[in-house]
């Protein structure tokens, strides 16, 4: 990581619990950004992959249910402390597109939590950070995603595709104004006697 300023695993259909090497090795890289407590950002199956790695569980809801859609997010304790410190607010509401959630892995500090899957966001360490639900989602991905996927819209828990662009012009101001905080304090580096935001 010596000549990179972080690194981002995003969401896909894949599961961090395939079989495939190609899962696993990217798995197994993670590591890597831990060892050397450079900056990491899971998003979705990225912050799967990073509990899997840490030893953690990923699992399927027990009743099939999907979060796909606007859903709350409720800070915990340490996310309250996180965000005093790192000073800027987390949303309330944020956009989802998964049917597999994953719990709190031994190392790691639980953030942020939601309904049917309860771990929303996760910290291990200074700088390595995974988060279940999608910031970077554009309009265009969401029609692109809901209308590939339709069927995932139509699963329990799930909220149909107009509901997705009514919440993006409702909840994404606040959602983007954290992730521009957020990426600021994920990517500061301390300068000599400075202390560092983490």
């Amino acid at each position: 990581m010596r000549d990179h300023a972080g690194a981002v695993i995003f969401g896909g259909p894949m599961s961090a619990n395939d079989p495939d090497d190609f899962v696993k090795a990217e798995i197994d890289w993670i590591g890597t950004c831990l060892k050397e407590e450079a900056p990491y950002l899971g998003i979705c199956l990225g912050a799967q992959m990073l509990t899997r790695h840490l030893g953690g569980t990923v699992y399927t809801h027990p009743q099939g249910r999907a979060e796909i859609g606007y859903y709350d997010l409720a800070l915990t304790e340490a996310g309250h402390s996180h965000a005093s410190e790192a000073g800027f607010a987390w949303p309330t509401t944020v956009y989802q597109w998964h049917r597999e959630g994953f719990d709190c892995p031994n190392g790691a500090e639980c953030l942020a939590t939601g309904g049917d899957f309860p771990v929303q966001a996760i910290r291990s360490g200074p700088k390595a950070y995974g988060i279940q639900f999608h910031p970077e989602v554009t309009p265009a991905m969401m029609c692109r995603w809901s209308v590939r996927a339709h069927e995932r819209t139509l699963m329990p828990g799930a909220q149909l595709r107009h509901q997705h662009l009514e919440g993006w012009y409702r909840y994404d101001p606040a959602v983007r104004a954290w992730l521009d905080g957020f990426l600021d304090h994920w990517l500061h580096v301390p300068v000599d006697g400075e202390t560092s935001l983490a």
